[in-house]
């Protein structure tokens, strides 16, 4: 499989994992990824997220939108 592959493979875990934790469809949670740049940030840091398990790389895009001052509930629900 090619990085790109791995990539977006990754990312679609991500966004099922979001949509799970947060109890909303995939399309709402993978807008929410979309709008704060979310698919850019795990391309980005895809040489360390790699090695690192799916919560893991979860935490790391949960703390990157608190620290964006993003409400998570209010950003599926609208």
């Amino acid at each position: 499989m090619s990085e790109k592959s791995e990539i977006i493979f990754m990312q679609v875990r991500l966004v099922r994992l979001a949509s799970e934790e947060w109890n909303t469809s995939i399309q709402k949670a993978a807008a929410l990824f979309d709008r704060y740049n979310i698919f850019k940030f795990i391309e980005d840091c895809y040489g360390v997220f790699h090695m690192e398990g799916d919560a893991a790389v979860f935490d790391e895009i949960k703390t990157l939108l608190k620290n964006k001052g993003v409400d998570v509930n209010a950003a599926v629900i609208g």
